[in-house]
């Protein structure tokens, strides 16, 4: 049986509680990992254990597909998530265009209107813009230099 070596060795830490449920009497100098040598870890568990070679290469083919199961659950979930909240947004968008529709509508209206009124309101405003830019530059330009002695 071959046995997922790089998924076992990703998911190590995870999958060391699991061995210690399955086979109690195994402490953690048992369930070393060194150097990726999966032999010399299936050899210490059937010394500790009296557990056939092939049981534990199943258990451990078990517990890593599994971890790849609920990894790709995880992942199916957070694009269920995303996807949900991507309708969201779209639909809050698409409530903001309709308002903002509906207002631009509704001042055109009122323009539309009064047209007067509304061209002496922007002349004033303009006016006023001017007049305030105009001041604030002839301002700058009149004031003595600074001394710092």
């Amino acid at each position: 049986m071959a046995i997922n070596v790089q998924g076992l060795q990703g998911q190590w830490n995870q999958l060391k509680g699991e061995v210690k449920k399955k086979w109690g009497q195994l402490t953690d100098d048992d369930l070393r990992w060194s150097n990726g040598n999966i032999d010399q870890l299936i050899g210490r568990i059937q010394e500790r254990t009296g557990e056939k070679r092939e049981a534990i290469e199943k258990f451990f083919d078990h517990l890593t597909s599994e971890g790849a199961s609920a990894f790709s659950s995880a992942v199916e979930t957070v694009g269920h998530a995303a996807g949900h909240a991507t309708n969201r947004l779209r639909e809050g968008y698409s409530q903001v265009a309709d308002t903002a529709r509906d207002q631009y509508g509704n001042a055109r209206e009122i323009v539309v209107r009064n047209p007067m009124q509304w061209v002496a309101a922007a002349f004033g405003i303009g006016f006023m813009a001017g007049m305030i830019a105009g001041y604030t530059s002839s301002h700058s330009h009149h004031q003595p230099p600074r001394r710092f002695f």
